[in-house]
Order: structure tokens, then sequence, then C-alpha cells
């Protein structure tokens, strides 16, 4: 499982023109599922990501977690994260897992989240979403688990 993180004061996404999920001040995860994500990994992916010190303290050092902080998590699936690029000029996708497998990943994943977290929303999985951000930062952190 593959996230790309990013510090924000606020995200959004948009399906069709609707506003389908958004958050304040907190961390936006696109996330990525692999074919070997079991279990365990997603349990990883979820405590890397409350866990994972990226906000300032007191002393202005990157100290605290989202856990920590109590801000906002939007997680937005974005295959494209696991895609093979190492040669040539286009995308190689094999590398991502089938659509129903990284959807129940992903449902996994988020519900994992929303166990341990009081503010978790999320994209639509396999649609075309629009994101909005405000990095903070800006801070962006690729996590593999």
């Amino acid at each position: 499982m593959i996230a790309l993180i990013q510090r924000v004061l606020e995200a959004r996404v948009d399906v069709a023109d609707e506003c389908v999920g958004r958050i304040g001040a907190g961390l936006l995860a696109l996330v990525a599922v692999e074919p070997d994500d079991d279990e365990a990994r997603i349990h990883r992916m979820c405590e890397r990501l409350l866990g994972y010190r990226v906000f300032s303290d007191q002393a202005g050092k990157m100290n605290l977690s989202l856990a920590d902080t109590g801000g906002g998590l939007l997680l937005v699936s974005q295959f494209t994260l696991a895609a093979d690029t190492d040669k040539g000029m286009r995308p190689s996708f094999t590398s991502a897992a089938p659509p129903e497998f990284g959807l129940c990943g992903f449902e996994r994943l988020l519900a994992l989240c929303r166990e341990r977290h009081a503010v978790v929303e999320n994209g639509r999985f396999g649609a075309h979403m629009k994101v909005a951000l405000v990095n903070d930062g800006p801070v962006t952190f690729r996590l593999k688990s």
C-alpha cells in the first residue's frame, strides 16, 4: 500500500460538481492499493497515517501526529501511485491492484481510520475526482507499508 500524504490547511474532493469529502487542517492522503496488500499492511498504513509526525510542536519541530492534533484526514483512492514508470514514456499499471481488490483494500483502510480517528472523509473510489487543497508548508511525504 502506498500513500502520498500532504499536510493541508484545507482540502476537498468533488465528483460531478458535488463535494463528497472536505476537511480543514489535517492530512490529505492519496492512496494506492497493491496486489500483495494484506490485513497487516492495511493496519500498518492506518497506524502511519494517524501517527506520522508531520505537524509542528511549540518549538516548531515536526513532532506531532494527526492523532495528536485531532485534524482531519481526507482519503482519496489513486491507483496511479502504484504505476511502474521505469521504462518508456507511458506508465504501466500492472503493479496496481485489480479494481475489486483495490476497492476492498481502500474500504478496509477507511474503516480502520474511522474506528481510530474522529474526522475522516473520503473521495469516491473509481470516480473521476477533482481534488483541491491548500498545502501547508508545503509538506509532502510518500509512505509505503
